[in-house]
């Protein structure tokens, strides 16, 4: 007896990422019949290399509406979803997977062992058992929509099925799918990316941190400049860090369009106004003598750090604090308080996958991530213009992205 004669619905989960393989073990029931292609030689692999190896799953955040905030693209189509599944859900699906979860300092949820191979493992063990079957160098060429579902066309042959997951991320082919099937794409471009700075007197600083740091963006066309606070990296290209990544994301389109070219404003010391700072420089003067500048720093600054606001200051470290003029003490102070720096570029960093743009959300129903525009076709993870700033947030939209698209269609 066929299985169509049994009613079984036939799914094709097109995308062996994080986002298909939560949607492929979700769809996974006695009455669904799933095939997960992966046009790579293997699966999960941004989920295997991710968080330096030891895969950031999710993040402490148990309240949807604190945690669509950190969601440049999709908070707001997200929150519904996040009332459905969220954080406290994928901890709990793990769990019950056997993979324990703890939590770091900074709110990201790494696997307890601080291997990514736990999660891979545990993600293509439930999908095995649940029956999903995964064929791995299987690039979909095309798709087309039937009567009677969709027919999936690959290199050499085809392939009938009731009803599609297209989770294919950020892939070019991805799109020419979507494309074929009637969506629009709003043009991907990087998210999470460093800047580059091509000061040599910085650059020689690198690996040096401070913390917290404000820096703002200004973005052409924006009235505002995007400000974050919090950790800083020098590194050998320019600026790195939480901070800067956070700034990448928010002002991804505007970076890209203005070719990565701009000035950011740093306020080393945040925590003190631009008059307490000074006051503290004119304290400094007074008790710093006649040592040298750079060998009495009355900020939290590194040793190296405060001779280079020394030097972009333009006054000589090895002055006695006494010589310091009011003028001087002024340069300093816009220094530390409003540092200009010139971004020209952005660097290679290794979370650099994740991209801004994708499917238009208002073509999707978010309730169960079916396309409104072709039906039986749903969508899920980095394919859709949904990206999060770094600390799980990307990797949480995939995994409740493909749960509600995976549910959705077990409930057919």
């Amino acid at each position: 007896m066929s299985d169509r004669k049994l009613n079984k619905q036939h799914i094709v989960v097109i995308g062996g990422g994080a986002a298909g393989f939560f949607g492929a073990i979700a769809a996974a029931t006695p009455n669904t019949i799933v095939t997960l292609y992966e046009a790579g030689p293997e699966c999960l692999a941004k989920v295997r290399i991710s968080g330096g190896g030891r895969c950031n799953v999710t993040h402490h955040c148990f309240d949807p509406v604190q945690l669509v905030q950190n969601y440049p693209r999709g908070g707001k189509a997200l929150r519904g979803a996040f009332s459905r599944f969220q954080p406290r859900d994928t901890v709990a699906w793990y769990e019950k997977h056997g993979v324990k979860l703890k939590t770091e300092a900074d709110g990201r949820m790494f696997p307890v062992t601080d291997d990514s191979a736990t999660i891979v493992d545990c993600l293509m063990k439930t999908a095995l058992n649940a029956g999903v079957t995964i064929k791995t160098r299987s690039p979909v060429k095309r798709v087309t929509q039937t009567d009677a579902g969709f027919t999936i066309g690959f290199k050499a042959g085809e392939a009938k099925c009731d009803r599609i997951l297209l989770a294919t991320g950020s892939s070019p082919q991805g799109h020419r799918i979507a494309r074929s099937l009637g969506h629009a794409i709003a043009p991907p471009v990087p998210s999470l990316f460093t800047f580059t700075i091509k000061e040599p007197g910085l650059r020689e600083l690198s690996g040096l941190s401070m913390n917290p740091v404000e820096v703002r963006l200004p973005l052409h066309g924006q009235k505002k400049p995007l400000t974050q606070t919090g950790p800083v990296l020098i590194t050998h290209w320019g600026l790195s860090g939480p901070v800067i990544l956070k700034l990448s994301a928010w002002g991804a389109r505007a970076l890209h369009d203005q070719g990565y070219q701009g000035t950011v404003s740093i306020n080393w010391l945040p925590q003190q106004n631009q008059d307490e700072v000074r006051a503290l420089l004119q304290q400094a003067r007074q008790a710093g003598g006649k040592r040298a500048i750079s060998n009495y720093n009355p900020t939290p600054a590194p040793k190296r750090l405060w001779v280079y606001f020394l030097q972009r200051a333009q006054l000589d470290p090895h002055s006695p604090w006494t010589t310091l003029s009011n003028k001087a003490i002024n340069q300093l102070t816009q220094e530390l308080c409003q540092g200009k720096y010139l971004v020209q570029g952005k660097g290679v960093f290794k979370e650099e996958f994740v991209t801004c743009g994708g499917i238009h959300l208002k073509e999707i129903n978010f309730k169960t991530m079916e396309s409104r525009l072709c039906s039986g076709l749903y969508l899920a993870g980095e394919i859709l213009d949904i990206d999060g700033i770094t600390g799980g947030f990307n990797f949480q939209s995939a995994w409740t992205t493909g749960w509600l698209a995976g549910q959705a269609i077990a409930t057919l």
